[in-house]
């Protein structure tokens, strides 16, 4: 599905496949519906908004130059959704339609439960009645929970998860595996996050969340441009070289890159098995005290940060063991450290000048 010289034939745009990507005006999905769009394909997008802006779809238009289709809808409502697979004709989807505050999830988890599952369940649902072939699910190395060794890969052992925002990617990784054993007539790709960071470096589209941040990066970077005060650093007495938690920070546009993969993958019918899970990380374990002095490095500004107790549902040290991405999906994460945090940097000085924040 590769343009070709930047452009298509009418022939090719009358073949393009036509992908639904779900909660696609969101970080990963915005940045992924640019990679789509990029490899030729014809993109949905459905959203409820509740994190994120109709603004993204200007900054995809101004990368690619087509505007995605975007409906506003919410996954769990089921009528809504049937409406709209009856007026397209998918042939995959991407489903990153999900509430992911960690923190959020132990306070309320029924909100989680009822997001997290039923989207993914009316999906999957209405996935054999209107011939839909694949779909690539959005999930989190949550499900490894603490892991007893790293890097971590694919044969780990999913522990009982420590949040259930991690629970409702355990549970919907059982429910795609036990729908394909029932012998629905679907392919899968279960892709694994670590910890997505950076913006596109366009500065076009990035990690916008509405309200106070819940990760990490877009909290330094509000820090560093004035919007907060003091960033807080989750304990500093775990057993880590600094005490800090270590995480895999992996670009967002990489990760992006991968899921275009995954859509061919299934498309093209090279998957081994029906379902097939792979970890998308850089290999690379990474301290939030760390990443910290990357950004003091590359946005040339020191940071206000203060260290306070642990938080519930964090976990101390995580990062991947990607070789099954790399060899058998064929992708691997190429964008260094300085430059994620540069794009990040870039993309709020970029929200500044818009006046957005």
């Amino acid at each position: 599905m590769a343009r070709h010289g930047g452009k298509q034939s009418n022939f090719e745009w009358y073949m393009a496949k036509k992908i639904l990507v779900t909660g696609g005006t969101g970080y990963i999905g915005s940045h992924t519906v640019v990679e789509l769009q990029q490899a030729g394909y014809d993109v949905v997008i459905v959203d409820n908004l509740s994190n994120s802006s109709a603004d993204v779809l200007e900054g995809i238009t101004r990368i690619t130059g087509v505007r995605p289709a975007f409906d506003k809808l919410d996954c769990t409502d089921m009528k809504a959704m049937e409406a709209l697979f009856k007026k397209h004709r998918f042939d995959g989807i991407i489903h990153f339609a999900a509430s992911k505050a960690v923190g959020e999830s132990v306070q309320q988890p029924l909100l989680y439960y009822r997001n997290n599952l039923v989207s993914l369940i009316n999906l999957l649902e209405l996935m054999p009645t209107y011939n839909v072939r694949g779909i690539v699910f959005s999930s989190s190395c949550t499900v490894y929970g603490e892991p007893d060794k790293n890097p971590i890969d694919e044969s780990a052992p999913i522990k009982p998860a420590a949040s259930p925002y991690g629970n409702t990617k355990q549970v919907n990784e059982e429910i795609i595996q036990d729908f394909v054993h029932s012998g629905a007539p679907i392919k899968s790709i279960i892709l694994r996050y670590f910890n997505p960071i950076g913006a596109h470096p366009s500065a076009e589209i990035g990690e916008l969340p509405l309200g106070v941040p819940q990760n990490l990066v877009p909290y330094i970077t509000q820090t560093g441009i004035g919007i907060r005060k003091q960033l807080s650093v989750f304990g500093d007495d775990y057993e880590t070289p600094d005490g800090s938690c270590i995480r895999d920070f992996i670009n967002v546009v990489d990760l992006a890159k991968a899921h275009v993969i995954s859509i061919e993958r299934m498309l093209e019918n090279k998957s081994n098995d029906p379902v097939e899970v792979f970890n998308l990380g850089t290999g690379i374990g990474l301290s939030v005290l760390e990443l910290i002095k990357v950004f003091e490095k590359v946005s040339g500004k020191p940071l206000n940060y203060k260290i306070v107790g642990r938080r519930e549902g964090d976990i101390e040290k995580i990062w991947a063991q990607p070789d099954k991405a790399n060899n058998v999906l064929g992708w691997s994460a190429k964008e260094t450290i300085e430059d994620t945090m540069a794009s990040a940097w870039k993309w709020q000085q970029r929200l500044q000048e818009k006046g957005v924040m």
